[in-house]
């Protein structure tokens, strides 16, 4: 089930960002932080969430938001699924319900940035599979090796 995020979120999504193992303590403090602005003002449009969830237990969530002095550009922050919800569809799910969300708001471009190291193939693969293609490649970005992806999809 999908859900949007409320407070009795927050712990849940703090427990999923620890566990993922591909994240740094600087990453997961980095996405708490848009957790934490998104339920501080739930009527900002700034940090979006949808959230899939199995009962009482978070499989993973998204987190979206318009990018600014554009029309019709959106950014994909986060895209996060437990590891045990892994190859169970519900990264697809959450990114059909992003882009149904931004489809239906007249969005026009999906843009996601991940990093280049190893243990980011996955996550870059997924992107590719669910129509995202390659727009941008910055060497040695996040630091000496880890590059940086630019993806993007057309919604229009």
């Amino acid at each position: 089930m999908l859900a949007k995020l409320g407070p009795h979120h927050r712990a849940k999504l703090a427990s999923l960002l620890a566990q993922t193992p591909e994240f740094t303590r600087a990453e997961v403090d980095v996405a708490l932080e848009l957790v934490d602005a998104a339920l501080a003002d739930p009527s900002a449009d700034d940090y979006r969430f949808v959230v899939a969830e199995d009962g009482e237990t978070v499989l993973g969530y998204a987190c979206f938001g318009s990018t600014p002095m554009t029309e019709g550009c959106f950014d994909l922050y986060w895209l996060v699924v437990g590891q045990a919800a892994r190859r169970l569809g519900v990264g697809r799910e959450l990114m059909a319900a992003v882009e149904g969300v931004l489809r239906d708001e007249g969005a026009r471009i999906v843009r996601v940035e991940t990093a280049g190291l190893e243990s980011y193939a996955a996550a870059r693969a997924f992107y590719e599979r669910v129509g995202y293609g390659i727009s941008g490649r910055i060497r040695d970005f996040y630091w000496r090796g880890n590059d940086l992806f630019i993806y993007t999809k057309y919604l229009d």
